[in-house]
């Protein structure tokens, strides 16, 4: 039996794979520098999980997965490396794991969680019985991968360390590309240079599904149909004029009961328009009917009833973290979600005040490493207009050593008297305590460790 070892296997990428392995009968072992749920729940599945790396931990194992987090001169790295042990990073290990398949990428600088979700939640309902690895647990089944039976293998394409470039895709989709991951593309050219590698993986009998709304998603679709791949357009409209000869659309869009969007779609696959009404979606914000509708796009190309696909879609409930209630305690309202970009933190805020439009509404940001917080500092300065409050701690550095640079002065800049800075989450786990009310909505915005203060204070509030 093959012995996989992940390092980083706690981590949303790497747990996926692993899921995905342990399933199809695979020997999983795994390290990382602290047990995270995702980890423990491998544990528990049949992982062998150690905390902590140390060389012996790849004892045995005939090939080693390792995170884009982990450095060249990690011990477990040196080790397999010494014993003639293959060392492979997520994207050689998926492009292997997808050969043969009908591979779907999702990728886009925003939305490619959400929307990779709802491409296999749709497709499951629908009989495919995809595999699917998404960066984030779906509501639906409580798991971020699954290996299925059906040729389908629905797969979040990262662009983090060119990761997506591995990858061996039929269909991609992407939802919108905005410079992102300083870090690894110093330019917004660089960045855009790699989405375009990305859309060159799409063989002849592909497509690519790409949004119709987003900039550099439009001069993207303009320089895949140069390249002459197939493109399908997809964006929210009151009417049928778009570019291009296939597109999906979404129309009459209005708020519903379930805390979303009800809307008409109508879709232009090589026939003549489709159309499909009453999609209601329980997942808020417009940017999720963006989301179905590249899924509807990914659902039609593969031959299915695009009726039967928005069936499913009202039946999607979220991925945990994007906008994920939490619970309610003495009429508080506690929302966790992973925005760490600007427009991810400017859309889940519409999303909010969309759904309680009358509730005061704080937002809790935890800045997600020095490069992205500096490149992108006028952004996040702007992106907090629907907040009534807003408190912002200090930088979670992830993968980057501690810098001279404090978040403190992103709050200066806002001029805002209702924004503050309060560097740890202790004390703005205190602050929070101390000052919501009846009837306030606390949304914690964190792709790093501040979902710890949506816990705190959800069991302080029912303590008091």
């Amino acid at each position: 039996m093959t012995n996989v070892h992940f390092i980083g296997i706690g981590g949303s990428g790497l747990s996926a794979i692993a899921r995905l392995l342990l399933e199809q009968g695979y020997r999983v072992s795994g390290s990382d520098r602290a047990l995270s749920p995702l980890a423990a729940e491998l544990k528990t599945a049949g992982a062998i999980v150690s905390v902590g790396h140390a060389a012996g931990n790849v004892t045995g194992a005939d090939w080693v997965v390792r995170s884009s987090a982990i450095p060249d001169d990690n011990p477990e790295v040196l080790a397999a490396l010494a014993a003639g042990i293959p060392v492979y990073k997520r994207a050689d290990f998926l492009g292997r794991m997808m050969e043969g398949k009908d591979g779907v990428a999702v990728a886009g600088t925003h939305g490619k969680t959400t929307t990779t979700a709802m491409i296999a939640w749709t497709l499951c309902q629908l009989g495919a019985e995809p595999s699917f690895i998404v960066g984030g647990v779906l509501q639906n089944f409580g798991i971020n991968a699954r290996a299925g039976k059906g040729r389908a293998f629905v797969i979040e394409a990262d662009e983090y360390d060119r990761m997506f470039l591995g990858l061996k895709p039929r269909f991609e989709v992407v939802t919108n590309i905005e410079h992102d991951h300083p870090d690894i593309y110093p330019t917004v050219a660089e960045f855009r240079a790699a989405f375009l590698d990305f859309a060159r993986l799409v063989p002849e009998d592909g497509a690519l599904v790409i949004s119709g709304e987003d900039m550099g998603a439009i001069e993207l679709a303009k320089q895949a149909r140069q390249m002459g791949k197939r493109v399908v357009g997809y964006r929210i409209a009151e009417n049928q004029n778009t570019k291009g000869t296939e597109w999906i659309l979404a129309q009459n869009v209005m708020t519903n009961s379930l805390g979303g969007f009800t809307f008409n779609a109508v879709a232009r696959l090589r026939s003549g328009p489709n159309y499909v009404s009453g999609i209601q979606l329980r997942v808020p914000g417009l940017h999720n009917v963006r989301n179905a509708l590249a899924t509807l796009g990914v659902a039609g190309l593969m031959g299915y009833d695009l009726p039967d696909a928005a069936k499913a879609l009202s039946e999607f409930k979220g991925i945990a973290r994007r906008f994920e209630i939490k619970g309610e305690v003495n009429g508080v309202i506690v929302i966790d979600d992973y925005a760490h970009h600007p427009t991810e933190i400017s859309a889940t805020l519409d999303a909010a005040r969309a759904c309680f439009p009358a509730k005061r509404i704080w937002a809790v940001w935890q800045p997600h490493t020095y490069s992205r917080t500096q490149t992108l500092f006028d952004d996040f300065v702007a992106a907090f207009g629907e907040a009534d409050e807003i408190i912002v701690s200090e930088v979670y550095a992830a993968r980057e050593p501690k810098q001279d640079f404090s978040a403190e002065k992103v709050v200066y800049s806002m001029n805002n008297p209702s924004a503050h800075f309060i560097a740890s989450l202790p004390e703005i786990s205190n602050y929070l305590v101390s000052h919501l009310e009846p009837g306030d909505v606390l949304i914690v915005m964190s792709a790093g460790d501040a979902d710890s203060v949506s816990a705190e204070v959800l069991a302080r509030l029912r303590m008091r």
